[in-house]
C-alpha cells in the first residue's frame, strides 16, 4: 500500500464480512492487497466513499468503504455468480455508513474493535510499512 503515499492507512473488515470471506476462502492478505489497489486507483469508485473491488480470482465482489481516507472497511461480499451488483438502495445505505465511519473518533472506533464489530486486518505505519 505504500506506493500511494498515505500514512497510517488502517484496514478493517466487519464481523459479517469476516464470516463471508472465511466461507469464500478469501485471506486477509488478499483484502489488504485489494485496498492497496483501490488506493492506487484500481477499482470501481461508486461515489460517497463506496468502492467495489473484485476478489478471489474474480469470483467475488467486495464493497469496501472509505471516507476521507481515514479507514478502509471491507463491508459486503457477494459471489459474481449470485448477483451482478448492489442496487440503488443498498448503495445509498453504504454511502451513509461510509459517512458514519468517517466521523468516528478514537473512542467509538475502539469500542467497535473491542466488541469485534470491526476486525483490523492490516495497517500502514508512518514509514509506509504494511503490518498484518
Amino acid at each position: 500500500m505504500s506506493s500511494a503515499g498515505l500514512d497510517d492507512v488502517r484496514v478493517f473488515k466487519s464481523a459479517w464480512f469476516a464470516k463471508a470471506a472465511s466461507k469464500a476462502r478469501i485471506a486477509d492478505t488478499e483484502l489488504c492487497q485489494a485496498v492497496g489497489a483501490l488506493i492506487a486507483g484500481q477499482g470501481i469508485d461508486l461515489g460517497g466513499g463506496v468502492f467495489k473491488k473484485r476478489l478471489n480470482q474474480n469470483r467475488h465482489r467486495s464493497i469496501i468503504l472509505a471516507k476521507g481516507g481515514r479507514f478502509w472497511i471491507c463491508q459486503f461480499l457477494f459471489a459474481k455468480k449470485d448477483r451482478s451488483n448492489i442496487d440503488g438502495q443498498e448503495l445509498k445505505v453504504f454511502r451513509e455508513l461510509a459517512r458514519a465511519y468517517a466521523n468516528l473518533s478514537a473512542s467509538p472506533l475502539a469500542q467497535l474493535i473491542a466488541a469485534k464489530d470491526l476486525i483490523e486486518i492490516c495497517h500502514e505505519d508512518a514509514n509506509g510499512q504494511v503490518e498484518l
